[in-house]
């Protein structure tokens, strides 16, 4: 009887000791990068025809995406996380997402572009994205706001909207940390 106690136990410290681990939170800081899908969206993809310049012809975010993007800043400003940028892709619902998380703060970065749409554009783009994160040294958190396709292209992780992806260099080299969930 004990000894099932004992396990028992350990058990729970070793769960508990494994949520520890994967908590992102402690990572956020200077020089890591925050990779996030932008938030709720409905659909998958754009319509065919979609304009750039023009969000009525996108997928843009919901009522809950725009409360889903504010609760993302609220948060991160809660715990003290000194975001030193937000870059976005130009589509709208990226844009929308950084503004209402960190007003005052967004950057269009065409790396961040979705190249769902045109996958023979993936590799070239990634590479340029890769260049960029790993270029990063602060001051600040960076704070990209993207696409699933370009985090999986990255990560190899497949993010739900409003997740987020701490990276942080190792040699060189982006290494997962952790994910935020929304």
């Amino acid at each position: 009887m004990k000894h099932r106690h004992r396990l028992a136990l350990l058990a729970l410290l070793l769960q508990a000791s494994a949520a520890e681990a994967q908590d992102p939170w402690p990572w956020l800081r200077d020089g890591r990068v925050l990779l996030m899908r932008h938030a709720l969206a409905p659909g998958g993809g754009d319509p065919p025809g979609f304009d750039l310049k023009d969000c009525r012809t996108q997928r843009n975010l919901s009522d809950a995406g725009r409360t889903q993007a504010q609760r993302i800043g609220a948060a991160l400003r809660a715990r003290g996380i000194h975001v030193g940028a937000v870059w976005h892709s130009q589509w709208c619902r990226t844009r929308d997402t950084a503004e209402l998380a960190f007003p005052g703060q967004a950057k269009a970065e065409s790396a961040f572009n979705s190249f769902f749409q045109q996958p023979e554009k993936g590799a070239a783009q990634t590479e340029q994205a890769r260049q960029q994160l790993q270029a990063w040294r602060g001051p600040g958190v960076l704070v990209v706001i993207t696409h699933q396709v370009n985090i999986t292209a990255l990560t190899g992780l497949v993010p739900d909207s409003g997740e987020g992806v701490v990276l942080g260099l190792d040699g060189g080299r982006l290494q997962v940390l952790g994910r935020l969930m929304p």
